[in-house]
This record gives C-alpha cells, sequence and structure tokens, in this order.
C-alpha cells in the first residue's frame, strides 16, 4: 500500500505540466471576447452632440442676416401681393392654380402645353448651382438653403430664450427643474409657431391667400389643405429645431454632388494652415515667435460655426460655407494685432502661391476661369431662349383628335362625313371672336359645328372663346358625292387686332381607306 502510494505522489522536485496551447488560447478568447463586440459593430449613425454656436457680428454674418430677411420675406409675403390682370384672372401675383391648370408670375401664365417653360427653368436652376458651386463652393447652403435659413432663425431664438453659447450649454447641463421646463415649453412654442407658420405660407401658393386662409380657420378648407399644413409643421419643428446640421450632414445629398464639383481653382472657405501652424497661445509666440504661428487656438471659429466644424482640420462635409469663422478669425487677428485673412475665402491654388511667397490675389478672380464662364454661358442661353419663346409665343392655340370609331359616315346621297373634336385655346384675359376655317379641301366642302345646324354649314365659322379657357367644340367636315381627299387643315384665326393664327393638319377618311 505503501508502494501503491509513493508511486502515485510525484516526485518532490517535480513541477506540474500546464497545457500552455489550452491557457494561450483560453487568453486569446478572452480577449476576442473583450475586442470582438468593437471590431464587428458597425456605427451608420454617431450620434451627435448639440451644437451651441456663438454669435459673431462681421460682414459675412450681416451678409446672412440679408439673406435670411430677402428670403423669408418672399416666401411669407409673396402670395398676399395683388398683380391686376383683368376681371377673368385671378389677381394673385403668385399662384399654382391646380384646379385651373395654370401658373401665374406677375405678368406670365403658363398652361399646361407650355411646361417646357417650367423644365427650362428647373435646368436653369440646376446649371445656377453648379455655377454658384464651380465659383464660391458650397454658399448656396451657407446662405439661402431653406434648412440652413430655419436653422439659423431657431439659433436665434434659442439665444433669445437660453442667452449666448456658455449660458445655453450650462442649461442643457442642468437637472429638469420647473424653471428649465417652462423656459423649455416656452421656447418650443415659439418653434411651433414658426414652423406653423411656415406650413400655412406654403399652402397660400396654390389657392387665393385671402381666400384659404378665411376658409382654413373657418374648418371649410380642403382636407388636403389641413394635411399639408400638419406635415409641414412637423418637418420643420423637428429638421430645424433638432436635427439642424444631421440634415446637412447626414441626410441631405447635395454636399455629396457638391464636392464632387469642387477643384483646386473653387472659391471656399479655407485655413491658411501655412501662416497659422503651429498653434499657441500669445504667452508661447511672445517667448518662441520663430516656432508659432498666427493662430492662438482660441477655438473662436469653432464656436460660431452653426454646424461645429472646425475649419482648421481642413475641409469636412459638414461645412456649409457659411464664413461666420471668418468672422471670427478676423476678429481676434485684429484684437491682438496680426493681419486678417487666416480663415478666409480663397482657393488651394492661391493658398499654395502664398505659401511659396507669391502676394494675396483679389478673391474675384477666382470667378474669372473657363469652367465659370461656361456654366454662366449656357445658364444665359437658356434664359435668353426662354423669354423669346416667352415674348414671340402665341395666345390663341388650337387641338385636333379625329373621331376613329367610327372614321366616317356614307350618307345616302353619296356624301361622306367626318367628325373630329376640336379644342379651341384662348390664353388672353378677355373672351375672343375667332373664326374657324378649312383649308384644303375641294369646293362644295362644308363644316358645322354642335352650335351650327347642317342648314348653316360652310367652310368657316365664327366661335367666341372664353378668356382664359379651352372651348372644346364638336366639329363635322363633309365632302360632296364624288369628291376626295386625303387631307386638310383647320385654321384658327382670332379677329381682333392681333390676327393670331393657329393651324393645325389632319387626315379626311374615306370608303376604301386602309385604316
Amino acid at each position: 500500500m505503501a508502494d501503491s502510494d509513493q508511486l502515485e505522489r510525484p516526485a518532490p522536485d517535480a513541477r506540474p505540466q500546464r497545457d500552455w496551447a489550452a491557457a494561450l488560447g483560453t487568453q486569446a478568447g478572452t480577449a476576442r471576447k473583450a475586442i470582438e463586440p468593437d471590431l464587428l459593430r458597425t456605427d451608420l449613425y454617431v450620434k451627435g452632440k448639440t451644437v451651441h454656436n456663438k454669435r459673431i457680428d462681421g460682414p459675412l454674418r450681416r451678409f446672412k442676416w440679408a439673406v435670411m430677411l430677402v428670403t423669408l420675406t418672399i416666401y411669407y409675403a409673396l402670395p398676399w401681393i395683388r398683380w391686376d390682370r383683368g376681371p377673368y384672372a385671378p389677381d394673385q401675383a403668385v399662384l399654382v392654380d391646380l384646379a385651373g391648370r395654370r401658373f401665374y408670375m406677375f405678368d406670365i401664365e403658363i398652361w399646361p402645353h407650355e411646361f417646357y417653360f417650367v423644365a427650362g427653368l428647373l435646368i436653369m436652376a440646376g446649371i445656377g448651382l453648379f455655377l454658384v458651386t464651380s465659383a464660391v463652393g458650397r454658399a448656396w447652403c451657407g446662405y439661402a438653403c431653406p434648412q440652413t435659413v430655419w436653422t439659423d432663425v431657431f439659433q436665434h431664438v434659442d439665444r433669445f430664450f437660453d442667452g449666448d453659447r456658455n449660458a445655453r450649454m450650462k442649461l442643457d447641463a442642468a437637472p429638469w427643474t420647473a424653471a428649465k421646463t417652462v423656459r423649455r415649453l416656452a421656447k418650443w412654442s415659439v418653434y411651433l409657431a414658426i414652423a406653423f407658420w411656415t406650413g400655412g405660407a406654403w399652402i397660400m401658393y396654390f389657392a387665393d391667400a385671402p381666400t384659404l386662409t378665411r376658409d382654413f380657420w373657418s374648418g371649410e378648407a380642403a382636407p388636403v389643405a389641413y394635411a399639408t399644413v400638419a406635415v409641414l409643421t412637423g418637418t420643420t419643428f423637428w429638421l430645424g429645431g433638432f436635427m439642424r446640421e444631421q440634415v446637412c450632414i447626414y441626410m441631405c445629398p447635395w454636399p455629396r454632388i457638391q464636392t464632387a464639383m469642387l477643384d483646386e481653382k473653387s472659391l471656399i472657405v479655407t485655413y491658411k494652415d501655412w501662416r497659422g501652424e503651429e498653434r499657441g497661445s500669445l504667452k508661447k509666440a511672445a517667448k518662441h515667435p520663430e516656432r508659432y504661428g498666427d493662430c492662438i487656438d482660441c477655438q473662436l471659429c469653432v464656436a460660431v460655426c452653426p454646424t461645429g466644424v472646425d475649419i482648421r482640420n481642413g475641409q469636412q462635409i459638414g461645412c456649409i460655407t457659411c464664413g461666420l469663422c471668418i468672422d471670427a478669425c478676423d476678429r481676434v487677428m485684429r484684437e491682438v494685432g496680426r493681419p486678417r485673412g487666416l480663415i478666409d475665402y480663397a482657393t488651394l491654388e492661391q493658398c499654395e502661391a502664398e505659401a511659396a511667397g507669391a502676394p494675396a490675389q483679389p478673391a474675384w478672380k477666382a470667378l474669372l476661369r473657363f469652367r465659370t464662364l461656361v456654366y454662366l454661358g449656357v445658364w444665359s442661353a437658356i434664359g435668353a431662349g426662354l423669354l423669346f419663346a416667352l415674348g414671340t409665343r402665341a395666345h390663341t392655340g388650337l387641338t385636333v383628335a379625329q373621331d376613329r370609331n367610327p372614321p366616317f359616315m356614307l350618307l345616302k346621297d353619296g356624301s361622306v362625313r367626318n367628325a373630329y373634336t376640336l379644342r379651341l385655346r384662348n390664353m388672353e384675359a378677355r373672351p375672343r371672336a375667332m373664326t374657324l376655317a378649312l383649308e384644303g379641301l375641294p369646293a362644295g366642302a362644308v363644316m358645322w359645328t354642335e352650335a351650327v345646324s347642317l342648314e348653316n354649314a360652310a367652310r368657316a365659322q365664327s366661335v367666341t372663346v372664353p378668356a382664359n379657357a379651352t372651348q372644346v367644340l364638336r366639329a363635322y367636315v363633309m365632302l360632296p358625292p364624288g369628291s376626295h381627299a386625303d387631307g386638310f387643315a383647320f385654321r384658327l384665326t382670332s379677329d381682333d387686332e392681333q390676327g393670331e393664327t393657329a393651324r393645325v393638319e389632319t387626315t379626311f377618311a374615306m370608303p376604301g381607306d386602309d385604316q
């Protein structure tokens, strides 16, 4: 037994053998468990921090104020401007009349068949954005984009209720007390009022503004009006009041398109790192002037940015090129006695030249280059073409549709009759007498309409077309026995001093024709 016990005991100098492979595997597994969640997690959306931008004054901030005032005034006030077009047309200056299928803009009236004017304006808007982007970068985003304008409005509301940047940051971090709740509710109520006013202004473009306002508040407006206001109120309240810069960074496709259109000759907001680096405080710069640049790392350019971008890190998709960082940096440079322009509107080409010792060039010279001039030429040519077409268009129109079932009627005396649906268009704000006549038919051919009996049939008929209207007529054309015609034309002529003419060629179906 003792021998057995001794055999089972390990030798005094023997050490227990460890499975190092298993141990290493266990450690690796533990490390993998700790690392894998970070490696496997894909954040498609990074939770943004609330941007509390600081108030700044300067030329670009004042220009931004002016653009905001002009754009908001146009948006809210335009539907209420009256424009006299006579007794037969609406007197609202800008109106999208969906019921009447018209678009009115002061003296211009666009009919459904003239949609090419709208298409031309949309093309001009697209090319205009290309022109602006190639010339001055994302100036549209920085000054005139609706998201930018309304975000700016809501940020000023924040300052009114909560104070400037530091006060707002302190209030955000504070616990929810009764005072904070009341202040938040008051601010959000103003948000909601602005958003409701925005949605209400939009529907005024689609109906007579005073009439729609009265019907809206009396509950007599169409359901689509209430639905539209509700949707626009909600989106304006949420996007302008809370999401703000996240719309520009995550939702809007235009920044991605714009970045592909920029090059080294585009005028953009640029930090001149060759002049500003290395950053350091005034005390450090005073001790080692040869080491430190002009940037004193005050962070004011970041504090005033409405999207929270640090322009010193280079161009970023969050930069909307509003230029407020330029105002902030210029103020600091003025206070510390250094030249302005550390952050400025400049091209990368100009910055490289300045870094090499060349004198600074005026910013406007960047606009005079082949690319922008081509955009400007195409944009101007389309605009001139639209103006020419608008100025030379006729106010009389005619559309002809031949009946196909049956294609003709063979009368007992051998005469052949065809039927047509005519649309007579009067594009003026007054009733007009017009003459409808036949051209290209043999002698004896006659025509009559619903308003004229067969006994009074003739080759021409007099018709009065109402103002701003399209009159639909059924017309019958008859050829005498033995006559033949492959085709002919209807001619509509206004009986006024203008004498406008519209002519439409059509066919005449005969027995034996291959229909």
